[in-house]
């Protein structure tokens, strides 16, 4: 094993830079080459086809069915001519990942044994029927009720990968449930723009439409390909599992902004290359706080269309990393002792009239709608602050908050000096005073060939799992492998019901005669009042915090299967039922998935730390030992008593201490393999998840301190895992 370990460092370190030729001209040449977007459809589609599809998008009306006849012929042509030969339904169950089975165009043109022609209708278009027992359904279905739909979202366009094109769908039971992350996103979204377009229509009527805008940064890390795959722990989980912190890692801040290496400069071009042809306006690139991990970031869009580019770029990476040699690490803390991998959500609300709604304006009014907007996302963030926490919480990201500049496992919500003094003006205040917000202030350096910097209305706080960024909110709980509909869902129908809530209350005031800028001030200030304990500015890692938090009454738990409970509490039922995005029962099943998900990456885990302990380690540091063992016996044949005991006391005290941590290796493996058989008879999912959260999973760090202890002691030549400083040093 020692030797693959050294074969691999040696096969890393002779690397090159895996240089693609870039696509002629400027990325607007090529951009969304690989999509059915409006541009290609003014090619395939009738005008009246388009006007009706864009109508569907744009304005939320319901699109007819005959309609996917005329769009398969278009998009099956355009199809064809780039060289796509099957077609696929592309969806996201619940397991994180996405879905695809691929059917060719080819069809019998007459009785079967004749001849062949390539066909596409609308039928296949718009709705199919994948033989998808087996994905997750927290018992919506049995496994031998094979039936589910995947039906067309005509708001995310199709595209072409490799030789097939790509639909997305939804993905629902032949009872109606749904079964994806894209089925509630829809309808979370859809229920944020009726409510936010209520809400508007009190300072503007003529505003019809408000769109949800995210905005994510994808952060990971780059391993290269024989490191990685030296590390089993690496290979089955995501995450090593044991590994002592190389003696140099991230405490000089040196990787943060750097020069990019070239090996990963290159792969980077590559996805921006592809990316571009997708679609995906790809606008940042940089390293990363801890050595070999980098971040990308496109420019915002509609939140639908952002989480299917994301899935999209997340798959592009995959594949692109193993062409430049590297194995691309989503995992949420692939390291310990170095910062873990987010994924940033930049959330915000917008009008179809221009008007970002978290973006101060330039009059007394706006800044109202302004104002309105942000204390109804601090009630929705504060009544909810379980939920969301819940709706990012997983067995790898619990690894991650709290440690290393991740936000805690705590939601609170960062406003910023000038924005919490306005709120404390208004809250304060008995006027109904006009707002001023400044946007930008001015900063003169004192260097005369020095432009004055613009200072934004608030600073950053990177401790804050949700905060407030100038002109959006950032969401930085969310984990890099996540898929992000689940954090935008449960964030989008929070606001959608606080903003329903809100409407009635001006409404209920102005009958009493109040007048409507009135009732919205003196709503206002018994709202900033009620969700003053969700406001926090401060260092979210303090153990004062910690404790403050608990007496403002806000979420602190830190099992991840208990936190799965809010999602059934009986407050978030009744949020998703009004609001219209998931029933009871289809809450119910999800958590049924999530505990069981948590369960088998516990378990997974926990067997491949036993089988590597047992198998990996245990037998190299014996090695060892009986090499010190030996050489004490033979240096009390060459010395006298005297001689030899002090000439062997180190090597003495090593053997006691390799003898020690073995022991406490094994001791601890076994414990851990029974706790398991215990946890294993559970039938029930979440006592099952709870006891290997309880009972298993602290084995995890007992047993990877003793590994640790003797990666230290053991002789370097002898062991047999690449080691931190080759994992995060060689790139």
């Amino acid at each position: 094993m020692s030797t693959l370990r050294f074969s691999a460092i040696v096969e890393a370190s002779k690397r090159l830079p895996v240089m693609e030729e870039a696509p002629k001209g400027q990325p607007s040449d090529y951009y969304g080459k690989y999509v059915f977007n409006r541009k290609q459809m003014a090619k395939y589609l009738s005008r009246d086809t388009i006007k009706v599809i864009v109508d569907a998008i744009d304005e939320g009306i319901t699109l007819p069915r005959e309609i996917a006849e005329h769009v398969a012929a278009g998009m099956k042509m355009w199809a064809m001519e780039m060289g796509a030969s099957h077609y696929t339904h592309w969806f996201q169950p619940l397991t994180d990942g996405t879905a695809e089975k691929h059917d060719s165009f080819i069809d019998y043109v007459d009785a079967p044994g004749g001849d062949i022609i390539e066909k596409f209708s609308g039928k296949l278009l718009a709705q199919q029927e994948p033989d998808a027992s087996s994905f997750p359904s927290g018992g919506i279905r049995n496994t031998f009720e094979a039936r589910g739909y995947t039906a067309w979202d005509p708001s995310s366009p199709a595209f072409i990968v490799d030789d097939t094109l790509c639909i997305p769908t939804v993905f629902i039971s032949y009872t109606g449930e749904a079964l994806d992350y894209k089925t509630p996103l829809l309808k979370a979204l859809s229920a944020v723009d009726k409510a936010a377009v209520e809400v508007c229509r009190l300072f503007d009527p003529k505003v019809n439409k408000v769109y949800s805008y995210l905005g994510w940064e994808q952060e990971y890390f780059l391993v290269d390909q024989a490191l990685y795959d030296a590390r089993p722990d690496l290979n089955l989980t995501g995450r090593t599992l044991m590994g002592h912190e190389s003696a140099k890692n991230q405490q000089l801040e040196d990787h943060y902004f750097g020069s990019i290496p070239p090996r990963v400069a290159a792969f980077m071009r590559e996805v921006e290359f592809e990316a571009y042809k997708y679609g995906i306006p790809l606008k940042t690139r940089h390293n990363e706080v801890a050595p070999n991990q980098f971040e990308l970031a496109p420019v915002f869009g509609e939140t639908n269309l952002s989480i299917d580019q994301n899935l999209l770029v997340m798959s592009l990476m995959h594949r692109l990393a193993a062409k430049h040699h590297f194995r691309l690490v989503l995992h949420e803390k692939p390291f310990a002792g170095v910062n873990g991998s987010g994924k940033h959500n930049n959330w915000s609300l917008g009008t179809d009239t221009g008007v970002g709604l978290f973006t101060p304006g330039k009059t007394a009014r706006e800044n109202l709608q302004f104002i309105v907007f942000i204390v109804n996302t601090l009630m929705a963030v504060y009544k909810n602050n379980g939920l969301l926490k819940a709706s990012i919480m997983s067995a790898q990201n619990a690894h991650r908050l709290g440690a290393n500049e991740a936000p805690p496992a705590i939601i609170s919500v960062f406003l910023g000096t000038q924005i919490s003094a306005v709120l404390d003006k208004i809250e304060e205040s008995s006027e109904d005073d006009d707002i001023a917000v400044d946007e930008f202030q001015k900063m003169r350096l004192g260097v005369a060939h020095i432009p004055e910097v613009l200072i934004d209305n608030t600073d950053r706080n990177r401790t804050s799992p949700f905060a407030f960024t100038g002109n959006r909110f950032e969401f930085r709980a969310v984990g890099s492998s996540a898929n992000c509909s689940s954090a935008m869902t449960a964030l989008n129908a929070s606001v959608a019901m606080q903003l329903i809530e809100f409407k009635k209350e001006i409404e209920v005031k102005m009958k009493t005669g109040m007048k409507k800028e009135q009732a919205i001030y003196d709503t206002l200030r018994l709202y900033i009042k009620a969700c003053k304990n969700i406001r926090f500015d401060g260092n979210g890692y303090s153990d004062e915090w910690k404790e403050e938090a608990q007496k403002r009454g806000l979420n602190c738990e830190t099992s991840v299967p208990l936190i799965y409970d809010t999602y059934i509490s009986r407050e978030s039922v009744e949020l998703f039922e009004t609001v219209g995005v998931l029933n009871e029962r289809e809450l119910h099943a999800r958590n049924e998935v999530k505990w069981e998900t948590y369960t088998k990456k516990i378990q997974i885990e926990a067997r491949v730390l036993g089988d590597l302990s047992i198998n990996h380690i245990i037998p190299v540091a014996t090695q060892y030992q009986t090499m010190l063992l030996d050489n004490v016996y033979k240096l009390r044949g060459v010395f006298d008593e005297k001689q030899a005991n002090e000439l062997n006391k180190d090597d003495l005290a090593l053997i006691v201490d390799i003898a020690r941590h073995i022991s406490g290796i094994k001791t601890n493996v076994d414990a851990m393999v029974e706790a398991r058989k215990v946890a294993n008879k559970i039938d029930n999912e979440r006592e099952k998840a709870v006891e290997y959260h309880d009972k298993v999973l602290p084995f995890f760090d007992v047993i990877r301190y003793h590994i640790d202890k003797l990666e230290l002691i053991v002789d370097n030549q002898m062991w047999p895992l690449p080691k931190y400083r080759e994992l995060l040093f060689i790139s």
